[in-house]
C-alpha cells in the first residue's frame, strides 16, 4: 500500500511539471569589452558571464556566452542562435557593450569597429532590428536587453558627411511590431547608463537578482529591476521596456508546481511505515497493532508498536482486575444479605479483599504502560525531527556545494578570458613594436606617407586627402600633432614612428580650426549667424554696425584729365550746316557735307543751289 501511494504521488507531480518542462527556453548572450579603437570597457565581458550564468541556474535549455566579438563573429553568433529560435518557445538576446543612434535607428558595435564617418555606421555596425529577426521564431517570448546605454565615444570623433545628420546620446526609442516582443534598454531613450564602482554594472545586477525568481511576471519583474537601478543610482539612471505583453502573467521561469504530499520530509524512505503507524496509533487495539507487526516485524517503528501493544495488554488486564473485584464485591454483599454462615462471608471478603489487590496491581501496571507508550512515542517524534533536520541539512549542503563549484568555475572561466585578454593584448603590443621594422619596411615612401596621412586626418590634424603626396599642408599637420601631443618627429619625413604615435592615440587630438565667419560645433563647422543690425567682427564675434556719415571728397583730377583726352583723340562727329534749302516744291536741311552757292556764269536770278563736294 505504501509503495503504490509513493507511484501515485510521484505520477502526480510527473503530470503536473509536463507542460513547463515542454518549454524551450534559449538564450545569446554578448559582452564586448574590448575595443580596437577606443578605450575598453570594464564591466561588459563580467556582466555577459554573470548574466549567462543566471540563465545556465534557471534551467535553459541554451545558452551561448560570447565574449569581445568581432564584425565577422558577432554576424555568426546571431545566424546561429536564430536558427535555434525557431525551435524555442522563448528567446533571449542579452548585449553588453557599445551602442550608437543614428537617425533613429539604434546600432550595436563590434569590438573592430573604427567608425571614422557616419556612413561607415551602415557597414560596420548591427542594426537592432537584425537582432530582432534573429528572435522572430520564438513561439511564445521574445525579449532583447540592451546594457548599450554608455557614453559611446565614437560620437565625438566621428566625422558627419552630412551636417543635418543626427547621432544621439544613447539609444533611440523603439516600438516592436511583432506581438510578444520586449526589448528592456538600461536607460530611458536619449539618456545614459552608468558602469558603477563595481565588477558589475547596477542593471545587470538587477536583473540577475529579479529576472529568475519563479513564477514572476516579467512586466513586474522589470519594474522592481527599475527600483533597484533607481535606488542604487541615486535616481540618476532609469531603466525602460518597450514593447508590451498580453494579458496573462509571462515569466521567464516558470513557477513550481504546488503538489500535496503527506506530512514529514518526502525523501525519508520509511514515511509509508510512518503512515500505517499513524492509523493503528489512532485505532489503539490490540488487532491494530498486531495487523502492523505482521506487515512491518523489524525495524524502529515494530519496537514502537510493541510498546503499545503491551499498553493494550496492561489496559486489558486492569479492566479483567476491576471486572473481578466488582464481581467479589457483589458476591460478599449477597452473602451479607442471605446472612450466610461466617466462613463463607469470610472467604468472600477474602476473595474481594484479593481482587481489588488485583485491580489496584492492574491498574499500576497500566499506569507503566502509558509511561512507557508515551516515551515510545516522544521516541518516535524526536527521531523523525532529527531525520527531517538531518534531510534538510544536506539538501542545504547539497546548494551549498553547487553554488561554489558554479561560482567557482565561472571565476575560474572569467579568470582565465581575463588572462589570455591580457596576453593577446600583450602580444599585440609586442606585434606593434616590431611591425615598423618587419611588416612596414617593404612600404614605398609614398605609401607610408598615405598612411601617416590618413591617421593625421584620423585625429583631426589634417584636413586634405590622404594621397601619398607629402607636401606643405601634410608636413604642417604633423607639425601641429607634435604641438598638441607632445611630440618632437621631424615634419619633412613620413616616418614609421610617427605613424604608430599617431595610431596610438584614440580620439581627435589637433583642435577644429575653423574659416572667418565659423565656429566649432563638435566635429563640425557651423556658421555664425548674427541678428539684425550686427556683423561678424575679426575676432569671429557678432558686433553692431556702426551708421556710415556722409564724407567730403574731391574730385579726382587724374580721372578727369584721362576722361578730357580720350575724347579730344576720338574722331570729330559729321556737324550740320545749319543752312537750308528750298526749291519750288519743298524746303529742307543741307546735307552733311554740302553747302549753297550761287551757280557760275548764268543769271540765277539769287536762286542758290546745293553743291556737295
Amino acid at each position: 500500500m505504501g509503495a503504490l501511494r509513493l507511484f501515485l504521488i510521484i505520477f502526480a507531480v510527473w503530470l503536473g511539471c509536463g507542460p513547463a518542462m515542454a518549454e524551450r527556453r534559449v538564450a545569446l548572450v554578448i559582452g564586448n569589452s574590448a575595443y580596437k579603437n577606443v578605450a575598453r570597457l570594464a564591466n561588459p565581458t563580467n556582466d555577459a558571464a554573470l548574466v549567462g550564468g543566471m540563465f545556465k541556474r534557471a534551467g535553459f535549455d541554451a545558452v551561448d556566452v560570447k565574449l569581445d566579438l568581432n564584425v565577422v563573429d558577432m554576424r555568426k553568433a546571431l545566424r546561429e542562435f536564430g536558427s535555434k529560435a525557431r525551435e524555442a518557445d522563448v528567446a533571449v538576446v542579452y548585449y553588453a557593450g557599445h551602442g550608437i543612434e543614428l537617425d533613429g535607428t539604434n546600432y550595436l558595435i563590434p569590438t573592430d569597429a573604427a567608425l571614422e564617418t557616419d556612413t561607415d555606421v551602415l557597414d560596420e555596425a548591427f542594426p537592432l532590428d537584425r537582432v530582432l529577426f534573429a528572435i522572430e521564431p520564438a513561439k511564445q517570448l521574445r525579449l532583447v536587453i540592451l546594457d548599450a546605454c554608455r557614453d559611446n565615444p565614437f560620437a565625438k570623433t566621428m566625422k558627419r558627411t552630412m551636417a543635418s545628420r543626427a547621432i544621439g546620446r544613447g539609444l533611440a526609442k523603439v516600438e516592436p511590431t511583432s506581438p510578444n516582443t520586449m526589448i528592456a534598454f538600461a536607460a530611458k531613450a536619449g539618456s545614459t547608463a552608468s558602469d558603477g564602482d563595481s565588477r558589475n554594472s547596477p542593471f545587470a545586477t538587477a536583473l540577475v537578482d529579479r529576472l529568475p525568481t519563479p513564477g514572476l511576471d516579467l512586466g513586474k519583474a522589470f519594474r522592481f529591476v527599475r527600483d533597484d537601478v533607481l535606488k542604487s543610482t541615486g535616481n540618476k539612471q532609469e531603466p525602460f521596456v518597450y514593447g508590451s505583453l498580453g494579458g496573462d502573467d509571462v515569466s521567464l521561469v516558470p513557477a513550481k508546481p504546488v503538489v500535496t504530499a503527506p506530512q514529514g520530509p518526502q525523501a525519508n524512505p520509511q514515511d509509508s511505515i510512518r503512515r500505517d503507524y499513524e492509523l493503528a496509533l489512532q485505532a489503539g487495539n490490540r488487532d491494530a497493532w498486531e495487523a502492523f507487526l505482521q506487515a512491518y516485524p523489524d525495524g524502529f517503528y515494530a519496537g514502537l508498536a510493541r510498546a503499545q501493544l503491551k499498553n493494550v495488554a496492561a489496559e486489558e488486564a486492569r479492566a479483567s482486575a476491576a471486572e473481578k473485584a466488582r464481581q467479589a464485591e457483589e458476591a460478599k454483599a449477597r452473602l451479607a444479605s442471605e446472612r450466610a454462615t461466617k466462613a463463607e462471608q469470610e472467604k468472600a471478603a477474602a476473595a474481594a479483599k484479593a481482587a481489588e489487590d488485583a485491580k489496584a496491581a492492574a491498574e499500576k501496571a497500566k499506569q507503566i504502560g502509558e509511561a512507557k507508550a508515551l516515551a515510545a512515542e516522544q521516541r518516535r517524534k524526536d527521531a523523525e525531527a532529527a531525520v527531517a533536520k538531518a534531510l534538510a541539512d544536506k539538501q542545504a549542503a547539497e546548494k551549498a556545494l553547487a553554488d561554489k563549484i558554479a561560482s567557482d568555475k565561472a571565476a575560474a572561466e572569467l579568470a582565465a578570458k581575463q588572462a589570455a585578454d591580457a596576453k593577446a593584448q600583450e602580444s599585440e603590443q609586442k606585434v606593434a613594436a616590431v611591425a615598423p621594422t618587419s611588416s612596414l619596411s617593404s612600404l614605398s615612401p609614398q605609401e607610408t606617407a598615405k598612411l601617416v596621412q590618413s591617421e593625421l586626418r584620423r585625429v583631426g590634424c589634417l584636413a586634405a586627402a590622404a594621397d601619398g603626396d607629402w607636401n606643405a599642408s601634410s608636413q604642417l599637420s604633423l607639425t601641429l600633432f607634435n604641438k598638441y601631443a607632445g611630440t618632437k618627429f621631424d615634419a619633412k619625413l613620413a616616418s614609421f614612428e610617427a605613424l604608430d604615435a599617431i595610431k596610438a592615440k584614440p580620439g581627435r587630438v589637433c583642435p577644429l580650426v575653423c574659416d572667418h565667419g565659423f565656429k566649432a560645433d563638435g566635429d563640425a563647422c557651423a556658421k555664425i549667424t548674427c541678428r539684425a543690425g550686427y556683423r561678424v567682427n575679426d575676432d569671429n564675434e557678432c558686433e553692431k554696425v556702426q551708421d556710415k556719415k556722409p564724407v567730403a571728397t574731391r574730385d579726382d583730377a587724374k580721372k578727369r584729365d584721362e576722361e578730357r583726352k580720350k575724347s579730344e583723340a576720338a574722331p570729330a562727329k559729321p556737324q550740320a550746316t545749319g543752312q537750308i534749302y528750298c526749291n519750288s516744291q519743298i524746303c529742307r536741311p543741307v546735307r552733311q557735307g554740302c553747302h549753297l552757292q550761287l551757280p557760275k556764269g548764268a543769271f540765277t536770278h539769287g536762286i542758290m543751289t546745293e553743291v556737295c563736294d
